[in-house]
Parts: C-alpha cells; structure tokens; sequence
C-alpha cells in the first residue's frame, strides 16, 4: 500500500512536471501570436521562392496571422541568413534554405557567416527536385554509359556546364565524375537560359537541368534527356531511364530541395507546431498539382530523418568538393 506521504511526494512530482511543461505547451497551440516573417535568399519569380509564396499563403489561412515573404537575395543567401539570424528567435522568423547553403557550403568556403548546425534547425522541407541528364537534340550520346565511356577515352575533352560553383548542378555532376573516375570540364555560365542553349548548340556535350530549368527547351526538341537522377523512373517520364539504367554508375542520385528552417533551441512543441501546420499544407492535393508545373514533390520526413538525410549529402558533397579542388574563399 502506498503511504500518505508518498502519494503526496508523487502529485507534487507530477504537478511540477505539468507546470514545467504546461506554458510550452500553451504556447505552442497559441503559436503564431503575430505575423510570421519567412525570409527567402531567393529572387522574386524563381522556382522556390514561388512554391514559398504557395506555402506561405496557405499557411496564413491556416494560422489567421499574416505570413510575409521577404526576399533577400545575394551574396550566396549571407544577406538573408544576416536578417534571419538578427530576428527573433520564438518562432515568429523563420528561413527558406536549399541543400547547397546546408551541405555545400560549409565545404566550399574556410569561413562562413554562419554555422548549419548551431544556427538553425530545419523544420520540414518544402520540396525535392530530381534532375535530367540532358544532351542536344543531335548528340551522339543515347545514354549515360555512352558519356563515361567517351569520357575515360578522352580525358579532360568532355565538358558539362552549369551556373556557378557549388550549386547541385555543378555537384551532381562531379559526383558522377567522381563515381566513374572520369575527369570533364566544367563550364560557368551567367544564366541558365545560356546554359541550356550551351546543351541545345552543342556547346557542352551535356548537362543536368531540372524540369523547370531544362523542361522547355525539352519540350521544343532542341535538348533530349537520356536519363533522370533519382532512384526511380520520373512520373511525367515513365520511359526514361535512371542514371544506372542508363549505364551509370549504382547509386548515383542528385536532388534540389529547400526547407523552413527555424533559430537553433526554439522549444520543441512550437517547432512541432509549425512542422505539422506545413504538413498539413503540403498534402493537399491542389498545392500537389501546382507542384508538378515546376517539376517538384513532397517528402515528409520527421526532423530526425531529415538531420540525417542532411549530414549523408554533406558527406557526400565533401568528398566530391575535395576531389574538385572547388573553393568560393
């Protein structure tokens, strides 16, 4: 039998406990008190900012507060990583990054303005893109093995492009140098309209390019993918090859993917708050639908899951920064 005392001792234990948790709590279903800020590194009209300005909306109907979208582009995202980190950290200001700020970056500089691991904590991410090994309407290539295959037999004489040093186009395809033991070129472009026409002139023998960068000159005849990146056939291309059914190399995936991400030690049932509400928003099937037009898909994920999936692509990227000698200091 349990004593009188010891009944008391254990209510009393339980009732700090409630209180200890209870203003979190109350908190977080409260939350958002006031407008939300998501701050964007990313131009007004471009793909991503585009899906957050989708997000944003829907999330402003779900929560009855304003929902502003600022953009802040340049300087690598640094400015608007500068805002977000100056802001308030409850949970009322919050970030959209993209994989090349988490997983390359800390690679390709010797200092950054920022650290990914103390200064933020990725809450959901918003969408994944695949990309498409894409070639001239002309080429001789049919298939990636045809690529490595002319690569190894020609060292150096085969070039790729992209729009920069360090974004997942650039990456994505190194890795493949990297998983083939080949050696290309790569060539940097201004633009991505000059990069893909670069692809349709047969100026670079090839490149990736999403559907939303690539898909309309696709779509015209002028380039012709010959494989997509992921580890299954695309939906709006049943018939294209992977990668490794293209004569690639097992394993090879590059994805694009952007994330809500929030300040590091926001309280845990604030942080589940808006990751459910973005959830909420993300599995309705009209946002789905407007989804597919930029060529992007859902992955929910828990955080724990995401952190992982996170410090896998860092690795990887870390591997292939260093076999490319590629550095932004």
């Amino acid at each position: 039998m349990t004593s009188p005392r010891r009944t008391f001792a254990l209510a009393a234990a339980a009732f700090a406990a409630l209180a200890a948790v209870g203003p979190t709590t109350a908190l977080a279903q409260e939350f958002p008190t006031k407008a939300v800020r998501i701050v964007t590194p990313f131009p007004a009209g471009a793909g991503p900012e585009a899906v957050l300005r989708i997000v944003a909306e829907k999330l402003q109907k779900k929560w009855g507060k304003p929902v502003i979208v600022e953009n802040k582009p340049g300087a690598n995202g640094f400015i608007a990583i500068d805002s977000f980190k100056r802001a308030a950290a409850d949970g009322h200001d919050l970030i959209q990054l993209d994989n090349v700020h988490l997983v390359a970056y800390p690679h390709l500089f010797k200092k950054l303005p920022y650290d990914p691991v103390k200064d933020f904590d990725p809450i959901a991410p918003l969408f994944r893109t695949y990309f498409f090994v894409g070639v001239g309407a002309g080429s001789k290539y049919k298939t990636v093995g045809d690529i490595v295959a002319d690569a190894k037999a020609r060292p150096g004489q085969l070039n790729y492009g992209s729009w920069s040093v360090g974004n997942p186009v650039h990456l994505g395809s190194a890795l493949l140098e990297a998983m083939t033991g080949t050696e290309m070129q790569h060539v940097i472009y201004k633009e991505t309209s000059m990069l893909y026409t670069g692809v349709a002139n047969g100026e670079l023998n090839w490149s990736l390019g999403s559907l939303a960068t690539a898909g309309p000159l696709q779509k015209s005849g002028k380039i012709k993918f010959i494989a997509v990146t992921g580890p299954k056939r695309h939906p709006a291309f049943p018939d294209l090859p992977t990668v490794a059914e293209s004569g690639g190399p097992a394993g090879y995936e590059v994805t694009g993917w952007t994330t809500i991400a929030a300040p590091k030690g926001l309280p845990p049932a604030i942080a589940d708050k808006i990751q459910k509400d973005i959830e909420a928003v993300l599995a309705e099937p009209d946002l789905k639908e407007r989804y597919a037009t930029f060529g992007y898909e859902t992955f929910p994920v828990t955080r724990a899951q995401f952190a992982q999936t996170i410090a896998q692509q860092s690795a990887v990227y870390a591997d292939v920064i260093k076999r490319a000698k590629a550095s932004l200091d």
